[in-house]
């Protein structure tokens, strides 16, 4: 496993962190093998985990802090998030802070998931949802300031909206943010239009989520891939966007090196940028978290192989089913 600095803070994070939303709103998790696929994961070298008292209603924070415990002797990363108090993920522009982060909320979100995490500091506390029109309101800023000094947060991070890479850059420039979450892979490349020079010279630390483009990019699924009712990703590969996607991937096929996988293909792309810190695949089973580790070898795509996947890049903008 190689190691990147995760921004300002000065850590060492592993490059494949680890995501935990597969815990809750997806089907098919098995609790007993995830618990050893992310003990598996330390074992290999993972030490940065990312969760949300959203996924499973702090759930999932309590299952990283039984993680936590059990390898005390280790220093793990431990990334959460503030839900947005009206339960809308994402938020949407007019949305007003009083509606989805007010200060007390924010302290009692805080509060809950030191609890769940069982932990005296969080290391890094997220905002779950963003809007970049809320920089300027103090509010927030006071909120987070206090938590910092109490000692209960090290760090403090946005999950920006996906397809909204832009949707924070005034918000980095107040100088309270450390971390930024934004979806980052082959197709979605935007973020290094402007969010990724602004970190680069804020010195914020960059995590890359859905690496696998909520799984297209693993090149497993087709235009007959259907998901059960309770499971999100029935709601978010509506038909418009499941062809579309499956059409994208499968241009990429002829492109996987002989011996890679495209799930590899994938994360080395991720990891061929500087600027990203640790992106962070869902890995539910031992299997995967071996082979999404193994692409942390210090080995580099080829720059022929890079160019053309940059050809690749697929703009997208927010629908109603892009959640």
């Amino acid at each position: 496993m190689q190691y990147r600095t995760f921004g300002r803070t000065g850590w060492q994070v592993s490059e494949i962190g680890y995501g935990m939303w597969g815990l809750a709103g997806w089907t098919g998790s098995d609790k007993a093998e995830v618990l050893r696929a992310l003990q598996r994961s330390v074992e290999l070298g993972c030490n940065f985990f990312d969760t949300a008292w959203g996924y499973g209603e702090g759930v999932s924070e309590q299952i990283l802090g039984q993680l936590l415990k059990d390898n005390a002797g280790k220093k793990l990363y431990a990334a959460t998030k503030i839900p947005p108090k009206n339960r809308t993920w994402p938020s949407k522009k007019g949305f007003l802070l009083n509606d989805v982060f007010p200060a007390d909320y924010i302290v009692e979100y805080t509060e809950k998931s030191l609890k769940n995490l069982d932990m005296e500091t969080i290391d890094l506390m997220q905002f779950h949802v963003w809007e970049d029109e809320w920089a300027s309101q103090d509010e927030w800023k006071r909120a987070i300031e206090d938590l910092t000094k109490q000692g209960k947060v090290t760090a403090w991070g946005l999950s920006v909206n996906r397809w909204e890479p832009e949707n924070c850059l005034n918000t980095l420039r107040t100088g309270l943010i450390d971390g930024v979450q934004v979806i980052y892979n082959i197709f979605d490349q935007n973020p290094e239009d402007q969010l990724f020079p602004l970190c680069r010279e804020l010195n914020i630390g960059v995590i890359a989520r859905v690496p696998f483009d909520e799984g297209t990019l693993t090149g497993t699924m087709t235009k007959e891939t259907t998901f059960p009712a309770n499971d999100w990703r029935s709601t978010y590969f509506v038909p418009e966007n499941l062809n579309s996607s499956i059409e994208h991937a499968d241009a990429l096929k002829p492109l996987v090196p002989q011996g890679m996988t495209m799930p590899e293909m994938a994360l080395r792309f991720i990891l061929a940028n500087p600027d990203v810190a640790t992106t962070i695949p869902g890995m539910r089973q031992i299997r995967n978290v071996e082979a999404n580790c193994a692409a942390s070898d210090g080995k580099a795509l080829d720059d022929s192989l890079l160019q053309e996947l940059k050809n690749h890049r697929w703009d997208r903008t927010p629908t109603e089913w892009s959640q």
